[in-house]
Formats: C-alpha cells, sequence, structure tokens
C-alpha cells in the first residue's frame, strides 16, 4: 500500500468511533465523514443506519461516495424522507445519532462558531451558517467533530460566534463534545477542557500544541494512533471512494478546484 494519506487518517478514526446498530447523522457536504461510516458499516458495524440531511431520510444501504448523483441515492433508497423541520424537531431527538460536525473556530471548552470571523456584519469571512447545530449541540449527547487541517486558525482562545454548544455552566442536557479528530491526531474532553488522547505516529506531541491556538492539555497516556490496516485502505480507495471526493475536505485553492472539476468530469463520463 502507498502511504496514507491524512483524509484515510480521519476516515479511519471516524469509523472507529462507531459502534453496531447506531444511527449516523451527516450534514451536506461532510465525505470524510460519510466515508468513515461506510467503512464501520462494512468492517465491524453492518447494523448502522445513515441520517442524513440530504432528502431528510434515513437509510440502511450505502453507495460509493459521489457528487452529482447524492440526492437521487437518498430520494431512492431512504426508508423514509420527512423533511427537515420533522428530521429535526421529531427523528432526532427520538433517534438520537451520533453526529461529526465540522467547526470553522473551536475553543477549548469545545465551544464552535460556523457563522462568520469577525464583525458579524461587516465579517472577514461568512461561514456557511449554523444550520441545525444549535438546536441539536444543546441537548445531544453523542457531539463529535472533526477538523481537516489543524491549525491556530480553527483552534482559537475565544470563537467570534458559538454556534455549538460545549462544556459550559449554563447547560441544562447533554454533554457537549465527546471527541475531536483532525488531520494530526485524536482529542477528547477531560474535566471540560480538550485533550490531546492519540497522534499521528508521524507527527510530535509538540507539533500539535504549537498548532493549538490555546493550552491544549495531553493525556497522560497519550499514544500513536494504530494505522489503519491494508483492508480498510483498500476499501476506502476501490469501493467506498474510487473518485477521491473525501480528499476535497483537506485541500484547498487550486487543487481543491481541480480535483473537484476531476471528479465531474469523471462521473459525467460514466452516465
Amino acid at each position: 500500500m502507498t502511504a496514507i494519506t491524512p483524509d484515510e487518517w480521519i476516515c479511519t478514526c471516524i469509523a472507529r468511533q462507531v459502534r453496531d446498530g447506531e444511527v449516523l447523522a451527516q450534514g451536506i457536504n461532510t465525505p470524510l465523514v460519510m466515508a468513515g461510516y461506510i467503512l464501520a458499516k462494512l468492517t465491524h458495524a453492518p447494523q448502522v443506519q445513515f441520517a442524513s440531511a440530504i432528502a431528510q431520510g434515513i437509510c440502511q444501504s450505502w453507495r460509493p461516495l459521489s457528487i452529482l448523483h447524492n440526492e437521487a441515492f437518498w430520494l431512492r433508497d431512504s426508508l423514509m424522507n420527512v423533511g427537515f423541520a420533522t428530521a429535526t424537531s421529531d427523528l432526532l431527538p427520538a433517534y438520537t445519532p451520533k453526529e461529526f460536525f465540522r467547526p470553522a473556530q473551536i475553543d477549548s471548552r469545545g465551544n464552535f462558531n460556523n457563522i462568520a470571523f469577525g464583525d458579524y456584519h461587516r465579517p472577514t469571512l461568512r461561514l456557511p451558517g449554523a444550520g441545525g447545530i444549535p438546536d441539536v449541540t444543546v441537548y445531544s449527547d453523542h457531539i463529535y467533530l472533526y477538523v481537516p487541517r489543524h491549525s491556530r486558525v480553527t483552534f482559537v482562545e475565544k470563537v467570534d460566534y458559538i454556534s455549538g454548544l460545549g462544556h459550559s455552566d449554563q447547560r441544562t442536557r447533554g454533554a457537549g463534545a465527546r471527541y475531536l479528530v483532525s488531520d494530526l491526531g485524536e482529542f477528547d474532553w477531560h474535566d471540560g477542557h480538550m485533550r490531546l488522547i492519540r497522534h499521528r505516529p508521524d507527527v510530535s506531541i509538540e507539533r500539535i500544541i504549537a498548532k493549538t491556538g490555546f493550552r491544549l492539555q495531553v493525556a497522560p497516556d497519550v499514544c500513536p494512533i494504530t494505522p489503519p490496516a491494508d483492508d480498510e485502505l483498500h476499501l476506502l480507495r476501490v469501493q467506498i471512494d474510487p473518485l477521491n471526493i473525501r480528499k476535497l475536505e483537506t485541500l484547498g485553492g487550486a487543487e481543491r478546484k481541480a480535483l473537484l472539476r476531476q471528479i465531474i468530469e469523471t462521473e459525467q463520463s460514466q452516465a
């Protein structure tokens, strides 16, 4: 096998957080998460079900990642399609799914921001928006996070806005974020503060601390992440995501644009 890429570390770590029989929720554009979910289903968790903001449905089956055909799959193969309002107010509280969110900013307490950087009315960067995050994170016990590119831009002392509630004294329900995976390591929350528990074997603890914008706790038993097995890499590369859609979340600028164009052209030629 060739070298393990950052996206493959993340997908494998996400898969290992899945337990058989769970309902797994995903957002509109989270291919790293969906690839990890499918990897879990094909290895150790065959009875999981998927819930998606795409078509607001629940599905037992899966198909390789796609950009052009996602909606068609969810509309065709979902066990039910209920609409966004019903999904967020009725189904999600009832099924208590596990969900991975991608924060644009996050602090040590697990509060995260997907609204904007800077002044709300004249932001330096307008972010995609909160969606249902403010509703879900105030009551859910199953909040998990992922960050494709670990940097001090994302891990900050204080977020500009709180769209996802972390470990707060004002919380009356839910537990706050339980787990985060980045391209450098895995983290939990100990006494309400983010803590490094595992790191990529090729990444030092010192580097992770340097790329984090707040005082990062380190678990006394911190250790390297176990690399994905050859069969897991084969599943990711050949069956789950042969078009490399998952890599879009780890790239930026011209590289991301070129890969996106290549994926669309390939899918069009296969139609």
